[in-house]
């Protein structure tokens, strides 16, 4: 079996847009302006991959979880000018400064890669003159505020405490508590945090739960030293039961839906959510040879049309993998360190982690999601992948009555895919059916 690299010329770049950094913290963030059974392994090429780069406005997390410990790793797509940039992360218990640090700024994209929906491609044999096929095999900065004794004085009035205080890289961290959403909210805007409308509706469920808020600033002079344009993933580690992500404060600056993508890790099996459904994305379909050209649209499509049938409630689980191989691979499995950048604490240098990658999808609008994400760790390792799949007829001239029954079926062939695209995605089939291929079966039957 052949895998691509990118070495090998068998791989193409995937027709996607650059995703538009937009100046939001979804998820988990809160932005803030001026502040069972195996399965059979997947034999193909890979050819496309849809990765988050498909979609205008995009967020990441990484969260690696074993038994009560949790690390969280958070990207910080964030456009504008630095100095404006601040954050506020719910956490369940106050962060010191050795549980917090800032990630490789790669290491999202690499877990993007690995587990992104693939495209894949075969090609069909000699029908006169078939190979035997190899047997599948089964697996298993500081605040602006005024003098430090009035603004202690004015903290303890708003029932806010600053729980802690440290720099990180190029971040100035608070960990706040606070006893009443309507004076976290104040402490906020007295701060010079702009926050929109609506804050305290949304915090006070936080403060109820007894949860700290993680708030983070960007330390100038730091960020300049660091010599890195965009700002760096934070990561922060935390013993707690809560095995959640919080996303309804990511929802106050948000103009239209966004789109989450969850890398779980754990070294058992599958992560899943118990209180929203998950569906699996469609997936093992075969649909025309032109979609490799435009497998961006399709997917956007496929999932537009998905997310709409399924009432716009669901995540959508995308990939489920052991980490120590893929099939196909639209990205080589993530090394030892790699998988430690991402959180995994349990690695062993001496032998290959045991860590199984759950990838959900969530598009999310406030009105459809009125819960944060509440996780629940199972055994569950059974295989799954977002899989679209080409196979190319073989069109060269055949002289065997099984040459001549396999060209009879790929008109119904092509038509089957033809509609199963058009079913996925909604394109209209008779636009799609002008751009199946075109036989002259009696030039390619060459039967004696």
């Amino acid at each position: 079996m052949t895998h691509a690299t990118p070495e090998n010329p068998i791989k193409l770049n995937s027709q996607t847009s650059k995703l538009k950094i937009l100046s939001y913290l979804s998820l988990c963030l809160f932005c803030l302006f001026s502040f069972a059974a195996p399965v059979w392994a997947f034999c193909g090429f890979y050819v496309a991959k849809a990765d988050t780069n498909l979609y205008n406005r995009a967020s990441q997390v990484a969260i690696a979880r074993d038994g009560d410990r949790t690390v969280l790793t958070m990207s910080n797509d964030y456009e504008g000018d630095v100095a404006d940039f601040a954050m506020v992360v719910p956490v369940p218990v106050v962060l010191q400064e050795d549980q917090v640090k800032v990630a490789a700024p790669t290491i999202l994209d690499r877990l993007d890669a690995f587990s992104a929906p693939r495209l894949v491609e075969y090609f069909d044999e000699n029908p006169c003159a078939p190979r035997p096929r190899p047997e599948m095999f089964r697996l298993g900065t500081a605040m602006p505020t005024a003098d430090e004794a009035e603004s202690a004085v004015r903290n303890q009035t708003l029932g806010v405490t600053i729980e802690s205080s440290f720099s990180v890289g190029e971040y100035d961290i608070l960990i706040l508590s606070a006893r009443e959403s309507n004076g976290l909210e104040t402490w906020l805007r007295e701060n010079n945090y702009r926050i929109p409308s609506g804050a305290s509706e949304l915090l006070q469920p936080y403060i109820r739960q007894g949860m700290k808020f993680f708030v983070a600033k960007v330390n100038l002079e730091e960020q300049a030293q660091s010599g890195f344009q965009q700002l760096r993933p934070l990561q922060m580690s935390y013993e707690s039961r809560r095995f959640m992500l919080p996303i309804r404060l990511g929802m106050m600056n948000a103009e239209a839906e966004q789109d989450l993508v969850v890398y779980l890790l754990s070294r058992s099996g599958r992560a899943e959510l118990t209180n929203y459904r998950t569906v699996r994305i469609p997936s093992d379909a075969n649909i025309p040879l032109f979609v490799k050209d435009e497998f961006s649209d399709f997917y956007t499509d496929m999932f537009e049309r998905s997310y709409e049938r399924e009432g716009k409630n669901v995540a959508f689980l995308e990939y489920a993998w052991n980490m120590g191989n893929c099939d196909p691979c639209s990205a080589e499995p993530l090394t030892p360190e790699e998988l430690a950048q991402a959180g995994v604490f349990w690695v062993d240098p001496y032998q290959w982690p045991d860590v199984f990658i759950t990838r959900l999808h969530v598009r999310y609008a406030r009105n459809q999601f009125p819960e944060d994400l509440i996780f629940q760790p199972t055994n569950n390792q059974q295989l799954f992948q977002g899989r679209y799949v080409l196979t190319h007829p073989y069109l060269e001239p055949v002289s065997c009555p099984a040459g001549q029954a396999y060209r009879q079926q790929l008109p119904q062939r092509f038509e089957q895919e033809a509609q199963t695209l058009a079913r996925l995605t909604g394109w209209n089939i008779n636009d799609i059916r002008r751009r199946l291929p075109q036989l002259n079966l009696s030039e390619m039957n060459a039967l004696t």
